[in-house]
């Protein structure tokens, strides 16, 4: 259906909303086992009972209008939670929590765009209740993605002093290789 009016827009950015928080509702789970760190992991539970009540939340504005909520696929998170399910399948163990976070980060600024998108249509329509439902689901999600800044300023470190032990190990497995090569090559022109 093609929106002809603000009304009809504001709608379907519920319905996308809706639809985005039940995508999200079903990807959690999935993080919060592929999560090493317990903070972290306590993090996206406690995010994870936030976005039912968020669901919730929209669907009760949807009511309200007499619109169901269910009705727009968001195409945009099912897109933005693909992306990040293919990059934990690429990383290592130990960076593993720096990809969620990035993952976990670009979930909540697609929210706070269609959140605050959706309040700013609520406010010009006249419904004040919604917008302040809206406006309380927006500030969740920024404390969220604080709350993942916090997080990664530790875990990134962590990621990056791993990644360069690991790098050291290679560079030293590989002069280790070279060495001993060598002295193969030595040997064998000796015995020549």
């Amino acid at each position: 259906m093609a929106a002809n009016s603000l009304q009809e827009l504001y709608v379907e950015q519920l319905q996308d909303l809706y639809n985005a928080e039940q995508q999200i509702i079903k990807a959690l789970p999935k993080m919060i086992e592929a999560a090493q760190s317990d903070e972290l992991r306590s993090a996206l539970n406690e995010h994870l009972e936030v976005t039912r009540k968020q669901a919730s939340r929209v669907e009760g504005i949807c009511q309200e209008r007499g619109e169901e909520a269910e009705n727009e696929k968001c195409k945009g998170m099912e897109g933005v939670l693909k992306e990040g399910s293919d990059l934990l399948k690429e990383v290592s163990d130990e960076i593993r929590d720096a990809a969620i976070i990035a993952a976990a980060q670009r979930v909540e600024h697609y929210e706070i765009a269609g959140y605050g998108t959706a309040r700013t249509y609520a406010n010009l329509l006249g419904y004040d209740e919604a917008a302040g439902l809206l406006e309380e689901t927006l500030e969740e999600e920024k404390e969220a993605d604080q709350k993942l800044n916090d997080l990664a300023e530790e875990l990134n470190v962590e990621a990056l002093e791993s990644g360069e032990s690991a790098e050291s190990e290679q560079a030293g497995q590989a002069s280790e290789r070279s060495s001993k090569s060598k002295k193969s090559a030595g040997r064998s022109k000796r015995a020549a």
